[in-house]
């Protein structure tokens, strides 16, 4: 191993959970599991990171024991993994006790669809899905979706009620048990790219005039109620990592904050509720969010920021290994291998994160944090192999 990737193979202490290294498998949706339960080969692909060194796998977005949780979100997803009902829960623990039968480490990251929930799909077709606002997204947004997709999402539906709300907080604790009850190493949470909780965030998708909107830190709210009802399920010592992110699937061009006081009104919520790893969604990681701000400080990317802010851990992704982002391999047909580790552990060696991201890399070569060790090379990411798993 090359002196200058050591870094990226110390070992991390997260409460009570040590990471043997600083690679994390990012989670990726992968539809291979037919009425919403993981079966041997899904249970066999995450053993394979797993004994690829992988430091810590976040699995594929998990739906929540919530009836308008899952459906389809602009193309047919129908064999999505939830987190509720024995035969699902079983294939669950086989996950867990395969990944940890190759020494790994594994967090499910829990998952509400809301706005991106086609209306009249999923395994409750008749309930209505979830929106903070009843509002979808902008007209006109940036966004990859199909065109029949958006249009038939942008019609304003009835916004969430109290009660819909204390029902959704509740079954994020109800799957928080079941976490637990499997064997699972921490929780990770979905908190970005336009689905449930990132709506509460987003103003455009947020417009309440109750307690659940507002502010920034009033839209907060809702995001930090889901952390402490985690927190009360599973206790003190269980690590909870969030994903947040800037852009949305509705618009790649959205922000939730034009500067670091307006992610500090954001993040310190979420973070005074329980949250131990803030998991910083980006397209390319080596892109400065901030770059007006003095000093040192311009560099920082999404991560840097929440680290500095809220004083917890924090995880980079978006690109690492690759030339280009997913969106941008989705219509090349693939990415190639690229030299911005080092570029990447500049970064990292200079305190910026603490964890690393890999998303696409991983889901192509089971063995890719082993070759990175190594100093192997490692390979192209081709379309293809979202049709598998390998």
């Amino acid at each position: 191993m090359s002196d200058l990737l050591a870094p990226l193979f110390e070992p991390l202490q997260i409460g009570p959970l040590r990471l043997k290294n600083r690679i994390v498998m990012a989670p990726m949706t992968r539809n291979f599991c037919p009425g919403g339960v993981p079966g041997e080969d899904v249970a066999g692909y995450y053993r394979r990171r797993a004994e690829g060194e992988t430091g810590l796998i976040i699995t594929e977005a998990v739906g929540v024991d919530h009836p308008a949780a899952l459906g389809e979100a602009g193309i047919g997803e129908s064999d999505l993994p939830h987190l509720y009902g024995e035969r699902a829960l079983a294939g669950w623990r086989r996950v867990v006790e395969q990944v940890h039968g190759a020494g790994g480490l594994i967090f499910p990251q829990l998952w509400h669809q809301g706005p991106m929930r086609r209306q009249g799909t999923g395994p409750n077709p008749d309930v209505a899905s979830m929106r903070p606002s009843g509002l979808w997204g902008p007209a006109g947004g940036l966004t990859s979706s199909p065109e029949d997709y958006v249009q038939s999402q942008l019609l304003p539906t009835k916004p969430m009620s109290e009660r819909d709300i204390e029902e959704v907080i509740a079954a994020y604790a109800r799957s928080a048990v079941h976490v637990r009850d499997c064997g699972f190493d921490g929780i990770a949470i979905h908190g970005g790219h336009g689905y449930l909780i990132d709506t509460f965030l987003w103003n455009v998708t947020n417009q309440r005039s109750d307690a659940w909107g507002g502010s920034r830190r009033e839209r907060s709210r809702f995001a930090a109620e889901v952390v402490r009802a985690i927190r009360r399920a599973v206790g003190p010592e269980m690590p909870i990592l969030m994903r947040f992110s800037q852009w949305k699937q509705q618009d790649f061009k959205a922000k939730l904050a034009h500067s670091p006081a307006e992610l500090e009104e954001i993040l310190l919520p979420i973070a005074d509720a329980g949250v131990d790893v803030f998991d910083a969604s980006m397209r390319y990681f080596n892109r400065a969010e901030f770059p007006d701000q003095p000093g040192a400080d311009a560099v920082l990317n999404l991560a840097g920021w929440a680290r500095k802010i809220t004083g917890r851990l924090a995880m980079t992704v978006g690109g690492v290994g690759l030339n280009n982002g997913m969106y941008d391999s989705n219509k090349q047909g693939g990415a190639q291998a690229s030299d911005n580790l080092q570029l990447l552990v500049e970064r990292f060696a200079r305190g910026e994160f603490d964890l690393v991201g890999v998303g696409r890399s991983l889901l192509q070569d089971p063995d890719w944090a082993r070759k990175v060790r190594l100093g192997e090379a490692f390979e192209p990411f081709s379309n293809d192999a979202l049709k598998v798993l390998t």
